[in-house]
Order: C-alpha cells, then sequence, then structure tokens
C-alpha cells in the first residue's frame, strides 16, 4: 500500500546489472514493409490489404497481424531503415554484424556479439542459442568470427524442412546427448575422462582455432549433459493450450522453445521464420505472389509472435527481454509484373518490442509512396548500437579481431535511436 514494493521493482528493471535476453525473429527474404508495419494506404503501391487500428494511439498495422495489433503498446516499428546492400548473403551479413564484408576480417554475428556481453557463467546452457536458421544463408552471416568458437551458437533444428504444418518435437531436440544404450554414468564419466586427458594432449602440440573449437563442442554438450537445464527443449512440458496459441509449426514452437530458453537464462537465442511450404530458399523473397505469400507468412507469425510478447509478460520477462524482428532488407513498394515486390534496401522497417524501449510508437516516416526515407534515417549500424543500449550494453566496447585490430560491436559513426530506449 505504500508502494514501496512497486517503485523497488521498478528501480531492479532499470538496474544495470539486471539479467537482460534478447531474441531475434529473423525474416529469411526480406519482410515487405508496405504490407505489414508501414502501409500506403489509397496509394497505387499499398496493394489490396488493409490497415487496422491497434492498441497504441494512431498506431496501424496490416489486417493480417490481428494479434500484434492488440500488442501494439510494447511495439516500435522503425519505418525508417536505409542501408546499401540488396543481395541476400551480403546483406544478411551487414545485418547481422553491423558491417560490410571487408578484407581479412572475419565479423562476428549478432548473436555472438551480444551473448558475450550478456552470457552467465552459472547459466549451464549455452549463451547463444540459433533454432531452425536457413540453410541456404550461408556460414559468413551466422559465424562467431573472430570471436572463435566457444561464441559460435548451439544450433538446433538444423536442416528441418521448411514446411510449417509439418512439425513434431523432435525436429527441436538438442541430438547426442543421451549416453549411448547400456553405457551408465560411471562408465560415461570415465570415458569423458579419458577423451579429456586425450584432447589436452593433442592441443598441447596441435594449439590452434580447429583443436579449441572441438574441445569447445565436447565441453557444452557435457554440460548440457549433466545439467537439469536440458529440460528447456523438452516442450512438452507446456500445456496443449499454450501450445497451440504459438501455433503447432516450426516458427510457433520454436517461438516458445526461446521463451524457455530465456526463462532459463539464455541471452540470446534466434528464431528464423523461412518460409512456410519450402517453395523457395528465402521465405519472404516475394518476387511474384507477394500478396498471397505475405498473408500466408503472416498466419504463422502473428499469432506466435503475439503469445511470445504475452508469455514473456506473464513470466515477467519482458521488461528485461528484447525482441528484434527483422530480415536484411525489405520490399520494393512498386509492384512488379508478377504481382511480386523485388529486393529493397532504401526503404524499409523492423520493430523492435519488450524491454530497453518504450512501445507503442514507431519511428522513422518514408514518403507517401514508399520509396524513400524522409524522416529520421537508420542504418545497420544505427540500428545495432540501438540495440546495444536496450540490453545495456555499449556499443562501444571493442573486440580484438583476427588482424589484431580491436574492433567495436558498431561502428564508431552509429547514433543510437535515444526517443524510443526507455
Amino acid at each position: 500500500m505504500s508502494g514501496w514494493l512497486p517503485a523497488l521493482a521498478a528501480d531492479g528493471s532499470h538496474h544495470p546489472d539486471r539479467k537482460r535476453a534478447c531474441i531475434l525473429l529473423w525474416m529469411s527474404g526480406g519482410a515487405s514493409q508496405t504490407d505489414t508495419f508501414d502501409m500506403k494506404p489509397g496509394h497505387a503501391n499499398g496493394g489490396p490489404f488493409k490497415e487496422v487500428a491497434t492498441s497504441a494511439t494512431g498506431l496501424r498495422f496490416s489486417e493480417h497481424l490481428p494479434h500484434l495489433a492488440k500488442m501494439a503498446e510494447h511495439l516500435v516499428p522503425i519505418r525508417s531503415m536505409k542501408t546499401k546492400e540488396g543481395d541476400h548473403l551480403r546483406a544478411s551479413q551487414v545485418m547481422k554484424t553491423g558491417y560490410p564484408a571487408q578484407g581479412p576480417i572475419s565479423y562476428p554475428t549478432m548473436g555472438s556479439l551480444l551473448s558475450k556481453e550478456l552470457a552467465s557463467p552459472e547459466v549451464d546452457l549455452p549463451s547463444f542459442v540459433s533454432i531452425a536458421p536457413n540453410q541456404f544463408l550461408g556460414s559468413t552471416a551466422n559465424s562467431p568470427g573472430f570471436l572463435g568458437p566457444k561464441h559460435a551458437p548451439l544450433v538446433v533444428g538444423n536442416g528441418v524442412p521448411m514446411v510449417q504444418n509439418q512439425f513434431n518435437d523432435a525436429m527441436l531436440k538438442v541430438q547426442n546427448l543421451d549416453a549411448p544404450r547400456g553405457v551408465d554414468l560411471v562408465r560415461a564419466n570415465a570415458r569423458l575422462g579419458l577423451l579429456d586427458h586425450l584432447e589436452e594432449d593433442f592441443a598441447s602440440v596441435r594449439p590452434g582455432i580447429p583443436t579449441n573449437s572441438h574441445r569447445t563442442a565436447y565441453e557444452q554438450a557435457v554440460r548440457m549433459m549433466r545439467s537439469s537445464a536440458i529440460e528447456a527443449f523438452d516442450l512438452g512440458n507446456e500445456t496443449d493450450q499454450l501450445r497451440d496459441r504459438y501455433g503447432r509449426n516450426i516458427f510457433g514452437q520454436s517461438c516458445l522453445l526461446a521463451r524457455r530458453l530465456v526463462e532459463r537464462g539464455v541471452p540470446f537465442v534466434e528464431v528464423a521464420l523461412n518460409g512456410i511450404n519450402g517453395s523457395q530458399a528465402f521465405g519472404w523473397d516475394t518476387h511474384r505472389n507477394n500478396f498471397d505469400i505475405v498473408k500466408n507468412l503472416c498466419g504463422v507469425l502473428d499469432p506466435a509472435w503475439a503469445t511470445l510478447i504475452n508469455d514473456l509478460k506473464t513470466h515477467d520477462l519482458l521488461d528485461s527481454t528484447l525482441v528484434v524482428w527483422m530480415g536484411e532488407f525489405g520490399r520494393t513498394p512498386i509492384i512488379n509484373n508478377g504481382k511480386g515486390r523485388d529486393h529493397f534496401p532504401a526503404a524499409w522497417t523492423t520493430v523492435l518490442a519488450g524491454g530497453g524501449v518504450r512501445g507503442g510508437q514507431a519511428y522513422g516516416k518514408t514518403s507517401k509512396d514508399g520509396g524513400g526515407v524522409v524522416e529520421n534515417p537508420v542504418s545497420e549500424a544505427d540500428l545495432i548500437a540501438t540495440i546495444c543500449h536496450a540490453l545495456g550494453i555499449d556499443p562501444m566496447d571493442q573486440n580484438m579481431s583476427n588482424v589484431g585490430r580491436p574492433i567495436r560491436i558498431a561502428d564508431p559513426d552509429a547514433k543510437p535511436i535515444e526517443e524510443i530506449l526507455s
């Protein structure tokens, strides 16, 4: 009644030492901003979709995102992304690392960079988990780069078919964590002790990245094998009602897994929405039949993302968890002859939600036809810096690169978006 407890809780939520986490929802192929969060009603470029009011005054989304519309007070669409790269692989690397490829420098992906800063030694699970990544994206955009194998992601669901209505729990299990049949704990520990002794001898005469990578992988696996935290991957512990709300598909259940991982101290989880029928390598790459594909993709995205936000809130995790929605670029406002939209990095949208940002507002503005940014352009470096600030990380912190030169987390010229930071 005195108000002391709420005040204490509010102070704790802003404390620099509070545990923070990030969930990246990666839209492989580049989602159409004009058909989701930056619609152009009444213009020829707008297409057939209608926009609807949301829970935030003045903020309007696509009619195909009705669940997210009810959660808009937690969302910040950044409608003024302005980048330069229009190739899938190169643009993915730029958006995930904050830097374009430059000669021999091996830049780390965002998950490796941020999880390194946020990781806790008390957590038995890896600090970076990537769920069902796009197999066609290549290794560069998902690499720990010069941070080394210690900061590589644990990949779950690698190679699962990109067919959203085909799902079973085995798709998101961590493989090979159980001892072989007939091998008890004593015998397994003896084998692991022998392996460690042999690897120590091998590493002493053949040091280097391949050797360290091999040992790191084994050490992480053994730590998980011996920890109860591995139960995070058992989705069967959740109610059928909650799982149904997320959606009984790869993306929906991956979002549920992300919440379970964050709940157990994993600071960075990436979930990819690659497609719904496996007909194209990059699901949101809608050069043809844009409107049918986007409608179907939103039917998977909308309930899963909205349920994730509500589920994080229910578990008192939303204030400390930043959810980032983005792909490698946007789509052209102009509709092509195949009723599609092509690659468009000049003016597009990303969305931040949850901890560290003030939701219920849009940032930036594009022209009436959607062809250019007219207010507050945001670069990939600016976005990375904003994400860092929302997570309590200094974007000017440095890591030593593979060429012996210190590299900042974000480009030194990056400007975080102060207007949306809480």
